[in-house]
């Protein structure tokens, strides 16, 4: 026989009714019609361990948050029955014996002296939200309490309870109460807050921690004397119990990657959980640092910070402003998305291809003097000219003239190219991207350039940054550049000057100050990480003065001592990689020679086998080259294979897959075929 079964024969004994009257007390409680069970509760946006992010009120501007038996402290649970309903898993929705106590107790003290309703009863209350100080409603709330007594569970109506139960003002359930009360889940809660999360629901707006903390205090110890026993709490430990103190300030509720929760919630907004991969300590962090950052820089200077992990694609902390708020730095745009220009942050991209398609090589002299493309005349940061310098102290320096000249060669359309390869979508205002985008003339976003640096720190292969914990880690098969040349940008970016002040010794990053001082950009990684940030004003007007180097790189390095204690190392150099001083370059790689060279030259090389777009059969070939002038360079996928006088080269060891072949001339003339190989 059923608890139920038993509540209801019990009372049929004490009123003498008949067992066919037994029946229809039964046949009219299976009858109930329940209200509604289903109750609308907050979205939330978990970081990847579970963690509480950001939570949204229900419709009703109501606090809400959804929670299982199993997400909240035992304590909680086993002082919440000792308290208010001993016998909870033993009646079957009305204890007899409690309301007989009651009963009797409220006729010899001519007053209420102890409730008896049950659990189920003040469930059935709840989910009615109606009086029972009537006969009629007291009749109601007994048959809801049985009839769900014969649907569901204890447990089930124990969660209902959890969910339900008031904690004054507009919170409801313990796991909201827990946040506003507690500032925490209800996951592990001392004696002391079991029992006061116990004790609200009683008279919630009465005893309220915020406005009559007194009363909080003396009501949390009134339940801490009952259930001491339930608790297995000695006197010593009863007594240090009543000694915590109550705050009396309502706690905010955990608002931390806002702007990304926005977003998230926008692209699903029928969700009620979205666990995201950032890491909430991390996120904290970098929040406060933000707002440290910013605060002695006038009340319009604005931050945005993205951390990921370039090896699984995983954003870790996205800081879309200093402050989510209406304020002069316009806190609420999340400048994580706004469109900016990149000023030299697309340097090493630019190096890069270069390296990879043959032009030069870390080691190539490269002239850094007064030049004129077509009449765009490009001038150094300090407006002075160095001579003939190496590419790599060139990027190390940032120079304009050299990287001009470099992007003026390849042509500005690769540039883009080598972009969207990256997952980037870049706006070209007039969409024809000319010379000037190599020195940030085009729109991109701080994500797209943390993607960016990503894929060159994961060996040139395009990694996919996501929120989403849910998704599966899927790289998106595009290649930036090879490995040898993501390799050759990432050592010279690891030598690159640090701030004053600055070790940051392993972390490999570049600075970036665009148009005007508008912008002012850091960006780096090691061989795990990938760290972006952006400084300026969001309304886009110059911040004299204002050097990425200045700005954004000490932030950066600040970034990664609270992201890690120890750096991962960048990986070693591919065994392709030419490691080698400028005087033992092949001679077309020693000097980078400008397009008007090349173009005063004639009678270049050709490449006659393998042609370019060509599929074949097997993995080792014969390159064979018609023109040009001997020695001839021969790189397969951007590196140096051999220099020979002959035409022919035996080519070996390049795999399946695609492949490209590069050939230069003693006039540094160059032809190029890119083929696949089964």
């Amino acid at each position: 026989m059923t608890r139920l079964a038993h509540c209801l024969v019990a009372v049929a004994l004490a009123m003498g009714i008949s067992a066919g009257t037994l029946d229809q007390l039964r046949a009219w409680v299976a009858a109930t019609d329940l209200p509604p069970l289903a109750i609308d509760t907050a979205v939330e946006v978990l970081d990847r361990n579970g963690d509480l992010l950001r939570a949204y009120t229900v419709a009703d501007g109501r606090w809400r948050m959804a929670v299982t038996l199993e997400g909240v402290d035992r304590n909680y649970v086993a002082a919440l029955i000792a308290y208010e309903d001993k016998r909870f898993y033993d009646h079957g929705g009305v204890d007899l014996i409690a309301m007989s106590r009651a009963f009797g107790q409220a006729l010899w003290n001519r007053g209420v002296v102890s409730g008896g309703s049950t659990l189920t009863m003040q469930v059935a209350r709840l989910l009615e939200d109606g009086s029972t100080g009537t006969l009629s409603g007291k009749l109601r709330q007994i048959r809801v309490a049985w009839a769900l007594e014969a649907r569901f569970s204890k447990d089930e109506i124990l969660t209902l309870y959890l969910n339900r139960a008031p904690f004054g003002g507009n919170i409801e359930g313990v796991r909201a109460a827990s946040y506003a009360w507690l500032g925490k889940p209800p996951t592990r809660l001392t004696p002391a807050e079991a029992a006061l999360m116990v004790a609200l629901p009683q008279s919630p707006e009465r005893r309220r921690p915020d406005r009559n903390p007194l009363a909080a205090n003396a009501a949390r110890d009134q339940v801490l004397t009952r259930v001491a026993d339930a608790l297995g709490m000695d006197q010593s430990t009863l007594i240090a119990a009543k000694t915590e103190s109550i705050s009396a300030q309502r706690v905010d509720f955990p608002a931390f990657a806002p702007h990304l929760a926005d977003r998230v919630l926008a692209d699903s907004p029928t969700a009620s959980r979205h666990q995201l991969t950032i890491d909430r300590a991390l996120q904290i962090q970098i929040e406060a640092l933000a707002q440290t950052t910013v605060a002695p820089l006038g009340d319009r200077i604005q931050i945005a910070v993205l951390v990921g992990d370039h090896q699984s694609g995983e954003i870790l902390a996205s800081v879309g402003s200093a402050g989510f708020q209406a304020d002069q730095r316009q806190g609420f745009v999340d400048m994580t998305q706004a469109l900016r220009s990149p000023g030299s942050t697309l340097k090493p991209l630019i190096y890069g291809l270069a390296f990879d398609q043959g032009m030069a090589h870390p080691e190539t002299l490269i002239a850094d003097q007064p030049v004129s493309f077509d009449g765009y005349a490009p001038q150094n940061f300090d407006g002075q000219f160095r001579g003939d310098v190496r590419v790599r102290d060139a990027l190390q320096m940032s120079l304009n003239i050299p990287v001009v000249s470099i992007l003026d060669a390849m042509g500005p359309q690769h540039l883009i190219a080598g972009l969207r390869r990256a997952g980037v979508q870049p706006e070209v205002p007039g969409g024809r991207a000319g010379l000037a985008v190599g020195l940030g003339g085009v729109g991109v976003t701080l994500q797209d350039i943390v993607q960016l640096y990503a894929g060159i720190a994961n060996g040139g292969e395009a990694v996919d940054l996501r929120w989403n914990r849910d998704e599966i880690d899927q790289q998106s098969g595009q290649t930036i550049l090879g490995n040898v040349a993501a390799w050759q940008v990432a050592d010279i970016l690891l030598e690159t000057p640090r701030p004053r002040g600055v070790m940051g010794s392993g972390v490999a990053f570049k600075t970036g100050t665009s148009y005007g001082h508008r912008d002012a950009w850091a960006v780096g990684f090691d061989g795990r990480h990938v760290v972006g940030v952006w400084m300026g004003r969001p309304d886009g007007t110059p911040v004299p003065g204002a050097f990425g180097g200045d700005l954004a790189a000490p932030v950066l390095f600040a970034t990664f001592e609270r992201l890690k204690s120890r750096i991962d190392p960048i990986a070693p150099p591919p065994p392709a990689t030419l490691l080698v001083s400028n005087a033992q370059l092949p001679l077309p790689l020693q000097r980078f020679r400008p397009r008007g060279q090349i173009i005063a030259a004639t009678g270049g090389p050709q490449i006659v086998f393998p042609p370019d777009g060509a599929i074949i059969d097997g993995t080792q070939i014969i390159g064979r080259i018609s023109d040009g002038h001997a020695p001839f360079t021969w790189l397969a996928n951007g590196a140096p294979v051999a220099t020979t006088q002959t035409r022919q080269l035996d080519l070996t060891g390049l795999g399946a897959g695609f492949s490209s072949l590069t050939v230069i001339d003693a006039q540094g003339l160059n032809a190029r075929a890119v083929f696949e190989l089964r």
